[in-house]
């Protein structure tokens, strides 16, 4: 793609918290934008960008979706991202290979907890931000208080470029602090028409108040400028004072914040000016780096060799495997083959797709800065780098949060179990936080997730798409195991068959690690006294041994190993001897060490009104939650409180129950911590009775 084309081009996703209104006003952009002729809604299942049966019927989106558009000249390649905090990772693949972000923040609920946390993933990738205050037309809607609460959650500095013209019901426009004119919206049912007039008097004081504080924002970023507005000069170019806005946009400094109502079609004309005049362009974010066969850095730029990350792998009833992709440098053409790094494989790119959310558009080539979708490549995974073979490149990948919630499935037939093991091998490719195993012991198979939704999600795909027929087992918590005193175990494996024996000796050290860190492998072997082939199996046999811990058979994690001393035979030794001596002296080890059992805890935020506060609080309470803070605004109480998942199940339900149907409440992932005696003595008891096996509990 030319530089001229490329600046030209923006790669954003829009993000929040569920709710905030982020599909409407991604409709909303593609009306108004010409890709679409009429307005889909959420609501009545008609948005294009929610186009699964799952995402029509419940209101919400579950997958990532990605279109085109264009806007002042400009190509504006958009992904859609959930806001339910069981499809976090579509969000984070998907910051991991945009520019930019709309960030969507709702006028009543304000930066609520799934939006603090797509802001930190977009913290985490350098995103720059335009931040977009939605429901400006909703009883009480306050978008000062959503400043504040950017700035002490999101650690951010906002600058409103906008102050409302009318609130609530009587929302009509605003005034644009940079031109200092009124944008007001004629006809709400198309909100097609607007048109620029004088300030209205009685806002007056007002805009001229929040435009000395708007300017002065913008001048602190800009030595020049800051000079000029010291020694008095306010009458500096609109041209000049975007240019400003946009550098302090790029380097993170400040986050443009524009106000409007997506379903009222108000506003959204001019969030597409701020992604244009605000948002970088490939050619304004740093060339991508990675690693070449030998380990070194290389930077490469976009007119370098061609270099690609597959972010998304999605199954697509008409042109089987779809595997979205990022361009970073090059060309890529269709037809053409391409070097997998991550696998070692060669691919054969069938087709390349300019995806319109499931509508697909046959493209012959693709550019630098562009994202679009690859048919035909059989070993690519999310994560995954593909890279000129002459010129290779090792991208960093992406890393994946590990599930905390588990269900048994029991195909019905054999057919049943042929088709469940090709549908689980295709979601597995698709969904990177999915995971599945077969328990040895009961024969299910146990799939697990991010939490109940999630796994409802890919419960309902098993059936509708895929056909399986299968039992679906209660959800069961994934817990933890580690140890809590540091143990020095000396182990011995000896082993004669009549021929050739097994010998392999050795003596580690194992100590409990912060929670959180995995397992840390020292090698502190001197002497030879344990020839360096036999170190890895070694490591993988603790590895191995780590898959089941000794209380009740769930994974081990934090703890340092460090394989200090040991003893081999000339002619007995083998790599399977030391990697059996590693498994079992840390199982050993484990007995030894007083393992606990750990228990995933999660952050739950409860949004009620003030009269039910005392029944949820009790009910919280009962479940074993701890309450972190209460905030109060008007009529609604909002209380944040971390309780474990296993009290979790079925909550959305009883708070129903407890509150007419008027409570939300949002749950994440916090951390593990170890489980109370008796909840240790059931989970062990449980296990012991099922003959050591979980039937439905382990990941």
């Amino acid at each position: 793609m030319k530089g001229e084309t490329l600046s030209r081009t923006r790669n954003i996703g829009i993000m929040a918290h569920i709710d905030a209104g982020k599909t409407t006003t991604t409709e909303r952009i593609l009306f108004y934008t010409g890709v679409s002729h009429k307005l889909g809604e959420v609501h009545d299942g008609t948005a294009v960008m929610d186009w699964m049966e799952q995402e029509q019927e419940r209101g919400i989106t579950i997958t990532s979706a990605a279109t085109a558009c264009q806007w002042r000249k400009h190509r504006i390649n958009l992904i859609d991202t959930p806001g339910h905090v069981d499809f976090t990772i579509e969000v984070e693949r998907c910051l991991r290979v945009l520019d930019g972000a709309v960030a969507v923040f709702c006028a009543v609920g304000g930066v609520e907890p799934q939006s603090e946390t797509v802001w930190k993933q977009a913290d985490r990738y350098q995103i720059p931000r335009v931040a977009f205050i939605n429901k400006m037309d909703r009883q009480g809607a306050d978008y000062q208080r959503v400043l504040e609460m950017m700035k002490t959650r999101l650690r951010t500095q906002p600058i409103i470029l906008q102050i409302p013209i009318g609130s609530e019901d009587g929302f009509r426009g605003m005034v644009d602090l940079l031109t200092m004119k009124a944008v007001l919206f004629e006809d709400e049912s198309m909100g097609i028409k607007y048109h620029e007039s004088d300030v209205p008097p009685e806002l007056l004081d007002e805009a001229v108040a929040a435009r000395e504080q708007c300017l002065e924002t913008i001048c602190e970023l800009d030595d020049e400028l800051l000079e000029r507005y010291l020694d008095g000069d306010t009458d500096i170019p609109v041209a000049t004072l975007v240019e400003t806005l946009r550098k302090g946009t790029l380097s993170l400094k400040i986050t443009p914040v524009l106000l409007g109502s997506a379903f009222k079609n108000k506003g959204i004309q001019q969030l597409l000016d701020a992604v244009v005049d605000f948002l970088p362009s490939p050619l304004e974010i740093p060339p991508v780096e990675g690693k070449d066969e030998h380990g070194r850095t290389v930077v490469r730029s976009v007119d370098g060799p061609f270099s690609a990350l597959a972010f998304k792998v999605m199954n697509d009833p008409y042109c089987g495997g779809l595997t979205f992709l990022r361009v970073y440098s090059g060309k890529l053409s269709a037809s053409s083959s391409v070097y997998n790094q991550s696998a070692g494989k060669r691919e054969r790119v069938g087709r390349l797709v300019q995806m319109h959310a499931n509508q697909r558009e046959d493209v012959k080539e693709a550019y630098a800065g562009e994202i679009l979708a690859a048919v035909g490549l059989k070993y690519t995974k999310t994560g995954d780098t593909l890279t000129d073979e002459d010129h290779p490149l090792l991208l960093e990948s992406m890393e994946f949060p590990e599930p905390v919630i588990s269900v048994a499935l029991e195909p019905e037939t054999r057919d049943d179990g042929e088709k469940l093991s090709r549908a689980m091998s295709r979601l597995l490719r698709e969904d990177p936080s999915l995971r599945v195993k077969v328990d040895s012991d009961t024969g299910q198979n146990i799939l697990s997730g991010m939490g109940e939704l999630h796994l409802e999600i890919i419960v309902d795909r098993l059936l509708r798409e895929f056909q399986v027929r299968a039992k679906v087992g209660e959800p069961e918590v994934a817990y933890r195991e580690t140890i809590t005193k540091p143990v020095k175990l000396h182990y011995r494996h000896v082993k004669q068959t009549g021929g050739k024996g097994q010998f392999a000796e050795v003596v580690i050290d194992v100590e409990p690690r912060t929670q959180g860190t995995g397992l840390e492998f020292i090698d502190k072997i001197t002497g030879g006294v344990i020839p360096k082939e036999y170190i890895k199996p070694v490591e993988e046999g603790i590895r191995a041994a780590m898959a089941s811990g000794v209380l009740a058979g769930y994974p081990v994690g934090d703890v340092m190993v460090t394989l200090v001393d040991g003893k081999y035979h000339e002619v007995d030794s083998s790599e399977m001897a030391f990697k059996t001596a590693g498994f079992m002296a840390f199982k050993e080890a484990c007995r030894k060490g007083a393992s606990i059992l750990l228990e995933p805890i999660m952050d739950v935020e409860v949004v009620a009104p003030g009269e039910f506060l005392g029944d949820v609080l009790g009910d919280l309470t009962a479940r074993r939650g701890k309450i972190l803070g209460m905030e109060s605004r008007a009529t609604i109480q909002t209380v944040g409180v971390r309780v474990p998942i296993a009290r979790m199940f079925g909550y959305a339900t009883d708070l129903r129950s407890l509150t007419q149907g008027r409570a939300t409440f949002t749950m994440q992932f916090s951390h593990y911590e170890p489980a109370p005696q008796s909840v240790a003595e059931k989970v062990v008891a449980r296990f012991k009775q099922s003959g050591g096996a979980h039937g439905q509990g382990e990941v």
